[in-house]
Formats: structure tokens, C-alpha cells, sequence
């Protein structure tokens, strides 16, 4: 019986390793929510992408499935809340990105906020030109309102990276005018409690890639991802936060009970 119990931990020991790097970061999940007061039909679909990360671990190539899956649900906007590149002077392959994120398709837009992975190893050089040659506006402290086939507005705007670069809330909220729903783009998900007393539906960001890897009783949480981690909130003014774990990894290129997600919102109001 012991015998059976040592082998069977022995097995376990190699086979969690394994998932971990091998096979967890490999996958991809599709996460669906339906968001606002559904008495009111169905107004517009937004796919969230978060923390790319790509890298010697992370190569383009693994952006196939992710592609196929995003144009699957056939989204109105794109968004994607930063860190494209884990370490741009080790691993750029720019034009590589910009072919494979042409190839999501939004009806209305593609949008990106700058992540702080995207202003290190020399990435502030190229970040906002890789996302614009993919058809993404990447919104830095700014924002602007898109009038959706009903006459109904909506509000997008972005914050800068509230690590190394320069964000500004009320900024940003200075190019919202007339609008019937608003979604802020932030990276770092902390931050989002600025976003409070603003009447914000709202807001989506990353950074935190849920922790990365999950074990019972332990969580890692990053800076400025400790408080929200991953996941749906509801913040004290009845604001939501959606924060995406990511598709990539970063330092230890493991996850474990972290699946990479896309997440994706039909929006009702």
C-alpha cells in the first residue's frame, strides 16, 4: 500500500511540472459574460485580450488558435489591455505580430492600451507603430465615442501605463462627452478604483495573469494587482472591473490553474 502511495506522489510530482510548462500555457479558454441590464437587448460585442507576452516561450505561431477563436465570436471591438512583448530586446519579430493581430477582425475597432512590459527592452520604440500597422488605435490617456448603428454612444478611452508611463484619469475622461455606456482600458487593474464616483460602466484590464500559477492556500499577486486579481468585480459605485489573466507568461513561463483566456462580453443597454 505504501509502495502504491510512493509511486502514485512520484507520478504526481512529474506530471505537475509537466502540465505546468508543457501543456496549461499552451491552451486557451473563452470566457463569455453578459454585462448591464439585460431587459435591454443585446448592443455590442467586446473581446478582450490581455498580456500577449510574446517571447522565446511565447512564439507567434501559438497566436493561431487565439485568432481563430476571436473571429469566432465575431466581435464589434478588439481591445487589448498591453504587455504585447515579455521582453522586446531578446525577442521583437515585429512584423510577424503585426500579420498575425491583422488578422483578428472587429466590425467597428481595434484598441490597445500600453502595458509596461511594452516600455521596456527598447518596446516603447516600436509598441504603439506594431499596433497601429495591426489596425489597432492605441489610446494613451485619451479616448473617443463611437455611435453604434442605433444612434445609441459609446464611450472608449485608455489610460497610459500606470508603471512606467504617465496615466491620467481625468485626462483620459476629458475626451467623454455625450455617451450612454463608457469602458476604460487600463493595464494595471488597481488602479481602477480612480475610476469610482465616475459613472464608468466599464472598466477591463490584465497585468496580473491571475496570478500565473495557482496552488492551494498560495497566490502570486503583482504590483498594482493585489487587490483584484482575476475576474468579474463590482466596485462601491456598482462600476464593473474585468480583469483578464492573459494569454502569455512571464519570468517562470508556467501556469498552472491559470488557463490563458480571451474573454468576451455581450453588452446590454
Amino acid at each position: 500500500m505504501m509502495r502504491k502511495i510512493g509511486v502514485g506522489l512520484l507520478l504526481l510530482l512529474v506530471f505537475i511540472p509537466f502540465y505546468a510548462f508543457k501543456i496549461e500555457p499552451n491552451l486557451s479558454v473563452v470566457h463569455r459574460l453578459e454585462l448591464g441590464d439585460q431587459t435591454q437587448p443585446a448592443e455590442l460585442k467586446v473581446v478582450q485580450l490581455s498580456d500577449i507576452q510574446v517571447s522565446e516561450s511565447y512564439a507567434t505561431n501559438r497566436l493561431d488558435k487565439v485568432i481563430t477563436k476571436v473571429n469566432q465570436e465575431n466581435p464589434d471591438i478588439i481591445v487589448f489591455t498591453g504587455d504585447l512583448f515579455d521582453n522586446y530586446a531578446q525577442y521583437d519579430h515585429e512584423q510577424e505580430i503585426i500579420n498575425k493581430l491583422s488578422q483578428m477582425k472587429a466590425t467597428i475597432g481595434k484598441y490597445a492600451v500600453w502595458g509596461n512590459h511594452d516600455y521596456g527592452g527598447g518596446a516603447s520604440r516600436v509598441y504603439e507603430q506594431v499596433m497601429n500597422a495591426a489596425n489597432f488605435e492605441v489610446l494613451q490617456n485619451t479616448g473617443e465615442t463611437l455611435t453604434l448603428a442605433n444612434g445609441k454612444q459609446v464611450f472608449i478611452g485608455g489610460l497610459d501605463d500606470s508603471l512606467l508611463g504617465n496615466p491620467s484619469i481625468s485626462g483620459t475622461l476629458a475626451y467623454r462627452q455625450d455617451y450612454d455606456y463608457s469602458i476604460l482600458l487600463t493595464h494595471e487593474p488597481d488602479v481602477a478604483d480612480g475610476f469610482i464616483g465616475t459613472n464608468t460602466q466599464l472598466v477591463l484590464a490584465g497585468h496580473s495573469h491571475g496570478g500565473q500559477v495557482r496552488l492551494p492556500f498560495y497566490q502570486v499577486k503583482n504590483v498594482l494587482a493585489e487587490k483584484y486579481v482575476r475576474g468579474l468585480y463590482e466596485l462601491s459605485d456598482h462600476t464593473q472591473l474585468y480583469v483578464n489573466t492573459g494569454l502569455g507568461t512571464t519570468a517562470i513561463h508556467a501556469r498552472f490553474g491559470v488557463t490563458p483566456e480571451i474573454s468576451s462580453f455581450t453588452i446590454h443597454f
